[in-house]
């Protein structure tokens, strides 16, 4: 069999007699690659942009010889902006499946389960919205090369109310799954590129870029990384954060959650399984950093949360990269925001309850306090990291900085 993609999974399965265990498919770079990187001439960090170089040289992704295609690896900056004016999604509505009899064998199967107390679930039942089958996923991505790449990489951190998938794949749980390869979707997407460059209308370059480092960068880096960083890295803990998961998160319970941001985000997952990166990073993650609540937890629950949610995805994405549990190995600061980075990056904020100018008082936005909040409570931890030290700095020049800090204890993981 296929070595599975977790340590428990793994280790049972090491246990069983007269069992051939065969490498993990579903990655382009295999582990003795990441092992000769990893170990190769004096690596002090292990920065995914390095790795993602790395990656696209030995299996010539996007080079025009020896270097990067344009005569730049990294075109994140042109792929920053805030939502479309006008709120509408760049791109067209995705391709769908249908459902079939199978699905309908299979809900039932789950119905039955679940009422007899064997399973249980999280979120709305509603149509399948992700391929089960190879069929299914090839259409969706041919689907996305065909009318979304072009519009992938601008918008690709924006959010907008309305408009939840804008120009995203929605590839990630089909290829978790095995149905698409990455090495041939990573290929098709810069043929693509060379194709339309040939034909006089290129593809933006900052698009395909985004993808290609999407599929072969973080997703194989986040594989890797669970791997070397070993079983106890998601019991990492290093800013001290203990707080329960609260029942209105854990039960995607948006309707009580009064800021716009959060309870949209929500209300996507329990209908969907689904949001893409920058909601779960700056909206679901950046609020459990601000409150505090335990990584591990946190961990476990966008697992089960999410229908691409594997323990090899969530380990690393949550504790090194969303919690800042692991004091920096795998980001170089904590991703905590004010609710000015929610503001400038989507449309949530002009129908809020909220403001997010304001830190103090009835009107105050919960991630602006919180971002207050969660400095002080961690000003010590965080006092060695440079990349801290203007935020730190910032927190000696409120005078209500005492009153925010008792206003967000008080609020605790209230639905905010």
């Amino acid at each position: 069999m296929c070595a599975p993609t977790s340590w428990s999974s793994r280790d049972y399965v090491l246990r069983r007699p007269h069992l051939q265990v065969l490498a993990a498919r579903g990655f382009v770079s295999t582990p003795a690659e990441f092992a000769a990187w990893a170990d190769g001439r004096g690596r002090q960090r292990l920065l995914m942009e390095d790795f993602y170089r790395d990656a696209r040289r030995r299996h010539d992704v996007l080079l025009d010889g020896a270097g990067p295609v344009g005569g730049r690896w990294n075109l994140d900056e042109e792929n920053r902006q805030p939502p479309p004016a006008d709120g509408r999604s760049p791109a067209p509505e995705p391709w769908w499946p249908q459902e079939d009899e199978i699905d309908e064998e299979v809900r039932a199967d789950l119905d039955r389960w679940e009422a007899a107390g064997e399973v249980s679930f999280v979120g709305d039942d509603g149509p399948r919205l992700f391929p089960v089958t190879r069929r299914d996923a090839l259409d969706r991505l041919a689907d996305f090369l065909d009318h979304r790449l072009d519009a992938f990489g601008p918008h690709e951190d924006a959010m907008l109310a309305g408009e939840r998938w804008l120009a995203h794949s929605l590839l990630s749980p089909a290829l978790n799954l095995g149905l698409l390869d990455p090495v041939d979707v990573v290929g098709q997407a810069e043929q693509r590129y060379r194709d339309s460059v040939a034909g006089g209308d290129p593809l933006p370059l900052n698009s395909v870029e985004g993808f290609v480092r999407q599929v072969m960068g973080w997703r194989d880096y986040i594989w890797h990384m669970y791997w070397h960083l070993g079983r106890d890295f998601r019991s990492r803990n290093v800013l001290g954060a203990h707080a329960e998961v609260p029942g209105w998160l854990a039960d995607l319970d948006d309707a009580a959650v009064d800021a716009a941001c959060l309870s949209d985000v929500l209300g996507d997952l329990r209908r969907d399984g689904w949001v893409h990166h920058i909601p779960r990073l700056m909206v679901l993650g950046n609020y459990a950093l601000q409150r505090g609540i335990d990584p591990s937890a946190m961990t476990d629950w966008f697992h089960e949360s999410f229908v691409d949610g594997y323990e090899w995805v969530m380990v690393a994405n949550v504790v090194g990269m969303s919690q800042h549990a692991d004091g920096g190995v795998l980001a170089t600061k904590p991703y905590a925001s004010g609710g000015a980075y929610i503001d400038r990056m989507s449309d949530y904020c002009g129908g809020c309850r909220y403001d997010p100018r304001q830190r103090l008082g009835e009107d105050a936005c919960p991630y602006t306090a919180g971002y207050w909040a969660f400095l002080a409570r961690t000003r010590d931890r965080l006092s060695g990291n440079h990349r801290m030290r203007r935020p730190l700095q910032g927190l000696d020049r409120l005078a209500d900085l005492e009153a925010v800090v008792e206003q967000e204890r008080r609020r605790g993981t209230t639905p905010p």
